[in-house]
């Protein structure tokens, strides 16, 4: 099982702070949200924004990073501070 979690904005954007999904066969992060995409198309415009940073088991990955469906996988928008 695959747990997704959305953070900050990001999370208020969607209306959830997770997501679970079971995976077939490893894919990418940038599958992952297309796949996230296409079982909520309202999710479009926040998820698929390129500033979205995507972190797996606490690192921070590329879209090219390919998860098997035992990760723990979060979304954020970028964080400033000051």
């Amino acid at each position: 099982m695959l747990t997704v979690l959305f953070f900050a904005r990001l999370k208020d954007q969607l209306g959830t702070a997770q997501h679970t999904l079971t995976l077939e066969q490893a894919i990418t992060i940038g599958q992952l949200k297309e796949k996230l995409v296409s079982e909520n198309p309202d999710w479009q415009s926040a998820l698929m924004n390129a500033n979205i940073i995507s972190a797996v088991n606490h690192d921070v990955v590329d879209n090219d990073y390919l998860v098997n469906g035992n990760e723990e996988v979060a979304f954020f928008p970028p964080v400033t501070g000051g």
